[in-house]
């Protein structure tokens, strides 16, 4: 009886000593796997930001639409005016601009498109993957776009985000839960997002 105790003991002791190793790497596992996943989405999210920037100075604003921005990274370009020609230093002295110099003929002014996708990304970027939150099946990132008044000015601003309990999905649920709630306590977005409708903040992103 008294070995049976023994290893009854001996039992327990091993059990009650992974559930105590367990409990302290369960947090330590989530933090590694929950920056993992912050890293990807934040990069796509920069991505998001990239392209928007890029669509924005194309077309006067930001869209919604993730089918518009995809289209417009992979079939689209950038337009930049190239000054062909310079203005002599005794001309620059009685204070030619370039403005004059093109009037005039000494400079010319010539349009270069650039393809989108070649000059503002990465070579191999996908850019059909855009829409989606890294870690997941087929979750799409929140996109919207508002127009927001600002000191009697019109501002034409984005944003894009993902909730933690999409990118975490399938975390420790607790954990999730506290993380949530630390960043709302800290009036953060609990989750990744670039950009806000609500307030313009130049398009930062809630990690910056």
């Amino acid at each position: 009886m008294k070995k049976v105790i023994q290893i009854v003991l001996a039992i327990l002791i091993v059990v009650l000593g992974y559930l105590i190793w367990d409990s302290i790497q369960t947090p330590i596992r989530f933090n590694k796997e929950k920056d993992t996943r912050y890293t990807a989405t934040v990069q796509r999210l920069m991505d998001i930001r990239t392209a928007q920037l890029a669509y924005k100075d194309e077309y006067g604003k930001f869209t919604a639409s993730f089918d518009t921005l995809i289209n417009f990274v992979k079939t689209d370009s950038m337009k930049l005016i190239k000054a062909v020609g310079s203005i002599p230093d005794e001309l620059l002295a009685q204070g030619w601009t370039e403005e004059i110099a093109v009037q005039e003929g000494l400079i010319t002014r010539d349009t270069i498109k650039f393809a989108i996708i070649d000059t503002l990304f990465a070579a191999g970027f996908n850019a059909d993957l855009l829409w989606k939150v890294p870690f997941t099946q087929m979750d799409s990132f929140e996109m919207a776009t508002a127009d927001l008044n600002v000191s009697k000015l019109n501002v034409n601003v984005f944003e894009a985000k993902v909730h933690n309990d999409i990118l975490l999905f399938d975390l420790d649920r607790q954990l999730v839960v506290n993380l949530n709630d630390k960043m709302k306590n800290m009036n953060n977005y609990p989750g990744v997002k670039v950009g806000d409708v609500v307030e313009p903040n130049n398009n930062a992103g809630n990690w910056e």
